[in-house]
């Protein structure tokens, strides 16, 4: 019987892996700080020979990126007690003095609002002691100023009278017909209002009064009547009216109209203007 391999291990045995906790700083890893003088070492990017000042490390167009890391900060940053953001100084002795009192802000008194003169008093007033001139009037308001107080019923306004089931609001939109979409409703109304409609258009036309023949009078024809128009010779000189042709090639009138015809036969295949020429070739 062959031994158990003794370097095979019971997996019950085997010690479970502690959990590995992160710690913050590997988490949030602080911000990378400018690159000084003193973290140079030999064989890095930014090693420089000769006067090294701290300066040429912050200057983004010499400063290169070491291998595998990201480039270094070219700024200086401000030191640990630095507070970023804007502050505020309270003049107003913080939350203390706000639990401790409550700053309330006087009302300022209004302004008492000038009535508008009540011209129509002032115009009976002025009627009634009998002063007509605009003078006297300029004057007479001027000694009896009357002014229109606010209790007067025509300064006060009343609310409009709305009737008791008034509802304010926009209405709210009807549904939508679903059933009457699906089952094609409004197309059935549309053919049902073409068909109505060529009815009615078909129906006009039956019900036209066809007028029958209408009899031409004198005058009517008179009008239609055009005069036939007189077309006249061509005028020519009386020396060359009788004169016959001086010179005829062919012995009769028939073999002129033959010779013609055989013209008109053959002039496809001519050269010439006239058709009078040599054949042309097939």
């Amino acid at each position: 019987m062959p031994e158990p391999d003794g370097s095979r291990k019971d997996p019950a045995r085997r010690k479970k892996k502690e959990p590995v906790h992160s710690t913050v700083s590997q988490i949030c890893p602080p911000p990378r700080r400018p690159l000084a003088v003193a973290d140079l070492r030999p064989g890095m990017e930014n090693q420089r020979l000769g006067l090294v000042r701290d300066s040429m490390l912050q200057n983004p167009l010499i400063v290169k990126a070491e291998l595998g890391k990201p480039r270094e900060r070219s700024c200086s940053l401000p030191g640990v007690n630095f507070n970023y953001g804007l502050y505020i100084r309270g003049l107003d002795g913080g939350v203390p003095e706000a639990i401790g009192h409550w700053n309330v802000y006087k009302q300022q008194p209004t302004c008492p609002q000038k009535l508008t003169r009540n011209y129509i008093a002032m115009n009976c007033g002025a009627v009634k002691a009998g002063l007509v001139t605009a003078r006297e009037n300029v004057l007479y308001r001027r000694f009896n100023d009357i002014r229109i107080s606010d209790q007067d019923e025509r300064r006060q306004k009343e609310p409009p009278t709305v009737p008791p089931n008034m509802t304010f609001g926009i209405r709210a939109r009807p549904s939508t017909p679903f059933f009457d979409l699906l089952q094609h409703r409004y197309q059935q109304l549309w053919v049902q209002e073409q068909k109505t409609a060529q009815k009615a258009i078909k129906l006009e036309k039956k019900q036209k009064v066809v007028l029958g023949k209408v009899c031409e009078t004198r005058s009517s024809l008179l009008r239609k009547y055009k005069p036939p128009v007189k077309l006249d010779t061509l005028w020519h000189m009386p020396r060359f009216q009788k004169v016959g042709p001086h010179l005829d090639t062919f012995p009769t009138e028939a073999d002129r109209q033959r010779a013609f015809r055989a013209h008109q036969e053959e002039r496809a295949v001519r050269q010439g203007t006239l058709r009078m020429g040599s054949y042309t070739h097939a």
